[in-house]
């Protein structure tokens, strides 16, 4: 077996620090015509000014945003030209990172494909010397040795690419563009191909500004939901209003957060928005965003003061259960489910109904916090490293670990409730081992995941997973073996000998009375009374608040 490798010490996420909500807009034909020619225009501006930062690569700097900047306004309006720098700039960077991540990608690959091919065929992975275990065939072996100088053949390429600063970006989606080759299997016509390649392609976003009225200038949109914009130098004939604006007849009213939008657009607070165009069903949505201060996390443990909510991710399925402050199970487990199938809007809406009722219990048990496993597949979904187990490669692949844990914080900071993340090792073997067979009962069926969510948890206290142990039956002063309850490690005499409180156990007696019995011991004891009495131990009076249950 394999040494254990070290554990990371939980934390406290960090909350978000911006926010953004989207209503329809149930817009008119003259006001869908103009959006989408507005939305042409810039788009096209924005693909020529990609296409300009892209030549530029690595030697781009601020006097050449300036001129770019300074190119575009003379078409547009320097608030368009802004906006549209800002976002390409942000979009070359962003495929600069993937960029980056791909070859990191690609030199996992190929290290993990080279030590394979070294071993011998059919050779069994050695895990204490961290080798894998060998190819099964020749066949597979001579397949995986022309993918290795295939690898190192694109490996070549991106690192060319990468030195001299050029990317390789597709406005639409490359994905988009790969589906007009498949239009039969993506049950597409051209027309409505063509439909969504236009919209993919249309730039209608302004960015807020403070001190400007209603916290943006170029788009406009007042606290009884009139909407306006600026409309482009080449667009200034379809103005409807002064200064070259444009009035949509829709209106809108942001039914989520709508109070928190109206308080920063009254006092001129920034605000940016962004229109978008569902081509399916033909509406028409505007999304606004804003930045708020950070709040300060809370310090681990003064989250983890009234105990805490495990959180076991699944495909399938959310396993939680409470735990009191001293780590010890309390009540029955959760278990909320979802389905990962169908469309992303479906898995997003499944995704987002199982964190609402988790978040519910949570307020419900009156913790604080809630453990989760700080998950990432980034690096674990090859062939290579989990075989030919294609429905676990499968199911890795698919399943939202970076939109579920950020969904997870955004929601739980409207809820005044804290995220603590653990290190994902070994919780769902250990809180098998020691905690799925210990807490089945007949009216209650404890599965492995809910056995995992009590390890991400007590990790999250700060407790080991294994329950402590207990002592023999004949050494236990009880029958309900008290010794295996949790307290935290700094208690005192947490594994001493517990004091005996005067009085008998029974109440038909007041405390203050004295013990005139003395403890007898079983017959099935070896020894004397004396060699054994180091086991013996008695019931600690708890209050109410440190009680814990059976």
């Amino acid at each position: 077996m394999g040494a254990m490798r070290e554990l990371a010490a939980p934390f406290v996420v960090s909350g978000p620090t911006g926010v953004a909500i989207r209503d329809r807009l149930r817009v008119s034909e003259a006001d869908a015509t103009v959006l989408g020619q507005v939305g042409a225009f810039l788009g096209s501006l924005a693909a020529g000014d990609l296409a300009d930062r892209s030549r530029q690569g690595l030697a781009h700097d601020a006097t050449a945003w300036a001129e770019r900047k300074r190119k575009l306004t003379g078409r547009s309006s320097a608030r368009w030209a802004g906006s549209i720098t800002k976002h390409v700039n942000e979009q070359w960077a962003l495929a600069r990172r993937g960029q980056a991540a791909y070859v990191v990608w690609l030199r996992g690959q190929i290290a993990q494909i080279g030590v394979r091919l070294a071993r011998p065929l059919g050779a069994k992975a050695n895990k204490r010397e961290g080798l894998p275990k060998g190819y099964g065939s020749r066949a597979e072996w001579h397949a995986k040795s022309r993918r290795l100088h295939a690898l190192k053949d694109r490996l070549a390429g991106v690192e060319a690419d990468r030195t001299v600063g050029r990317v390789r970006v597709v406005r639409g989606g490359r994905r988009l563009v790969t589906t007009r080759h498949h239009l039969q299997e993506a049950g597409l016509d051209d027309r409505a191909w063509r439909a969504r390649w236009e919209t993919a392609r249309l730039f209608l976003a302004a960015d807020g500004e403070s001190g400007k009225r209603f916290g943006n200038e170029t788009v406009r949109i007042t606290d009884t939901g009139q909407i306006s914009l600026k409309l482009p130098a080449a667009l200034a004939h379809l103005a409807n209003a002064p200064h070259g604006r444009y009035e949509l007849d829709a209106k809108v009213a942001f039914q989520h957060r709508g109070g928190e939008w109206r308080d920063r657009i009254v006092v001129n607070q920034a605000v940016a928005y962004r229109f978008h165009h569902d081509p399916i069903r033909g509406r028409w949505y505007v999304t606004a965003s804003w930045q708020r201060a950070p709040v300060p996390a809370l310090p681990l443990q003064v989250a983890l003061a009234r105990g805490t909510v495990g959180v076991d991710m699944n495909d399938d399925h959310l396993a939680a259960w409470r735990l009191d402050r001293h780590g010890n199970p309390v009540g029955e487990p959760q278990r909320f489910f979802y389905d990962l199938s169908g469309s992303a809007a479906n898995r997003d809406a499944q995704i987002r109904h199982a964190l609402t009722r988790l978040l519910h219990f949570a307020r419900r048990c009156g913790v604080a916090a809630i453990a989760i496993e700080d998950l990432d597949f980034a690096d674990g979904k090859s062939r290579e490293k989990h075989g030919r187990n294609k429905r676990f490669r499968r199911l890795i692949s698919c399943f939202p670990t970076a939109k579920f844990t950020s969904r997870l914080v955004s929601m739980a900071a409207e809820q005044q409730i804290a995220i603590v993340a653990v290190d994902p090792a070994y919780t769902s073997r250990w809180g098998a081992q020691h905690w799925q067979k210990p807490l089945a009962a007949p009216h209650r069926e404890t599965t492995r995941h809910d056995a995992a969510s009590i390890a991400v948890g007590r990790r999250a206290q700060g407790f080991p997973i294994r329950r402590r142990t207990t002592p023999p039956p004949p050494h236990q002063s009880d029958a309900v073996g008290h010794r295996t309850v949790q307290a935290r490690p700094a208690a005192r005499g947490r594994e001493g000998t517990r004091p005996h409180p005067p009085g008998p156990h029974t109440r038909c007696a007041s405390p203050g009375v004295e013990r005139t019995r003395a403890t007898s011991w079983p017959n099935t004891v070896r020894g004397t009374a004396a060699e054994q009495q180091s086991w013996q131990q008695d019931l600690l009076p708890l209050s109410a608040e440190e009680r814990w249950t059976r």
